[in-house]
């Protein structure tokens, strides 16, 4: 193994060696310490001098001058100028020593796994070498909320899903928000993504008119007034563990958005204030992914070459961005239908794997439950024609309430009643229909920042509280959710991890998800 470790500082408390001696330090490797001279050539101090045994150093005659031993409790190592020198050999601009493998014992190869062959540069490394700073937390603080510079009016969403990569390509229509006249750069989030294009009105941008790094992509300067930017990245879904984004598990794509996952779809302004009307093109293989699944109504779908096959949606409501949904994969629908106060008919679906099937009834009848008391007491009657659930075992959120396509992890919905309780009956009833309350306190009307979390999730608690108790026993359910206060929420309240329902700073908007926030 060769490794170039780059120009590194020696602590001269450790080493017995002063600063001045090791002028241009360059390597530190398990004690073996290198530098150059003025002519270029590597100074060598040997490596277990520097803990007990013979050290080196080159005197003002060019020679070199043994040092006394550090301590005797070592024994020499035996290593001197001459003997490092043997295989020492320069290869462009690098010194590199080959070290040969000895014979292998007990005893030998536990020392002969920490000992590695070196690679010393003989010239500086050129700052584009060197390595990124260290990717800090930044702390986002409630005072220094502004408006976006930059609205987004439509985004267009095209995906190419495959095994080995998908090709996301957004086509956003972009308006300013600032005063008339004044240019700032447009900031997009982004991250683990492989930029493709950048194009502003159809003309590809050169690399010096944007910015990427591992968090963003910046165009420096846009134009004034609407434009249209498009963007092509390449995502990894198969290697997204973090369930965050589009991932793809138990051979299904699946998203999730909400806080920040959609930056590791695309490069886009990911922050709830940015509302926008979005289109979802979905390619994938027919055999592969029979269901493609987004937001919206279905407006169209066919077969393609190659065996694949496409759908198209449309979502006619502005969302902010943690609210789109993207589902492929081989399910089982359970469909029914609701007729709403005003005699519309909007079509019910629930997907799942084909063995869960049966367990979805209860499910349903909840949706339509919670879809006609919302219409009885609080007047909101549902805004489209469909309206999908989605149950699939591998979810981080527990249950998401993507406008009208509803992601559900299985264990909250499930239930047969060889199995179920009365308990998971009244515990479906209550996820299912928060999850769609969230259409008009969440969706519809949504948070101008993250730090409005709690408005959208407290709501929507008491809307779903309210729900159960009228649909089940008031005061069962009261002494519940009284239980599940003092069993959860007090503790929190009286430890280290006590803070306000709308806190002044975060770090990581996934702490927002307490029990002090959503259980109200």
């Amino acid at each position: 193994m060769q490794m170039l470790l780059g120009r590194q500082h020696w602590r001269s408390t450790r080493s017995g060696v002063g600063l001045a001696e090791l002028a241009e330090l360059h390597v530190v490797e398990r004690g073996m310490v290198t530098d150059l001279d003025r002519a270029g050539r590597p100074r060598i101090w040997t490596g277990q001098g520097l803990r007990g045994g013979s050290r080196w150093r080159q005197s003002g005659d060019g020679g070199y001058q043994r040092l006394p031993p550090a301590s005797s409790k070592r024994g020499s190592s035996g290593n001197n100028y001459s003997s490092f020198c043997t295989n020492l050999t320069k290869e462009g601009s690098h010194w590199t020593r080959t070290i040969p493998k000895p014979s292998l014992s007990l005893r030998s190869s536990n020392s002969l796994s920490q000992r590695t062959s070196c690679s010393v540069a003989t010239e500086p490394p050129p700052a584009a070498t060197e390595g990124p700073e260290m990717d800090l937390p930044k702390e986002i603080f409630l005072k220094d909320y502004k408006k976006p510079d930059y609205f987004f009016d439509t985004v267009d969403l095209e995906f190419q899903l495959g095994d080995e990569k998908t090709i996301v390509t957004s086509k956003i229509g972009v308006s300013p928000g600032n005063e008339v006249g004044t240019i700032s750069p447009l900031a997009l989030h982004g991250r683990d993504l492989k930029l493709l294009s950048v194009k502003v009105n159809g003309t590809e941008l050169k690399s010096d008119e944007y910015t990427v790094d591992p968090r963003h992509l910046t165009i420096l300067t846009p134009p004034a007034g609407v434009f249209t930017l498009e963007i092509v990245t390449e995502i990894y879904p198969q290697l997204n563990t973090s369930l965050e984004g589009l991932y793809r598990s138990t051979g299904n794509f699946c998203t999730q958005c909400e806080a920040e996952g959609f930056r590791k779809i695309t490069y886009f302004q990911d922050r709830p204030d940015v509302m926008a009307k979005y289109t979802c093109r979905i390619e994938g293989d027919k055999a592969l992914y029979p269901v493609l699944l987004s937001n919206g109504n279905l407006i169209k779908q066919g077969d393609l070459e190659g065996g694949k096959h496409y759908a198209l949606w449309e979502d006619p409501f502005k969302k902010p961005c943690y609210l789109f949904a993207l589902v492929a994969g081989q399910l089982e629908c359970r469909e029914d239908s609701f007729v709403t106060c005003s005699g519309r008919k909007v079509t019910l679906r629930i997907w799942t794997p084909a063995q869960d099937l049966p367990k979805t009834s209860h499910a349903m009848y909840s949706l339509k439950e919670a879809m006609k008391w919302d219409e009885e007491v609080f007047g909101l009657e549902y805004d489209l024609d469909l309206f999908n659930i989605v149950v699939v075992p591998d979810f981080n959120m527990g249950a998401m309430e993507n406008k009208s396509l509803n992601v559900f992890q299985s264990r909250l919905v499930l239930a047969s009643p060889e199995a179920a309780t009365d308990g998971d009956y009244a515990a479906i009833l209550g996820v299912i229909g928060h999850e769609y309350f969230h259409n008009w306190t969440g969706n519809r009307v949504t948070c101008r920042d993250w730090f409005q979390l709690t408005l959208k999730e407290g709501l929507t608690v008491f809307r779903d509280q309210e729900f159960s108790s009228d649909l089940g026993c008031r005061t069962v359910k009261r002494i519940a959710d009284v239980s599940k206060l003092r069993s959860y929420q007090f503790p929190q309240d009286a430890g280290p991890m006590a803070h306000p329902i709308r806190p002044h700073s975060y770090i990581k908007m996934d702490n927002f998800y307490t029990g002090e926030l959503l259980c109200l």
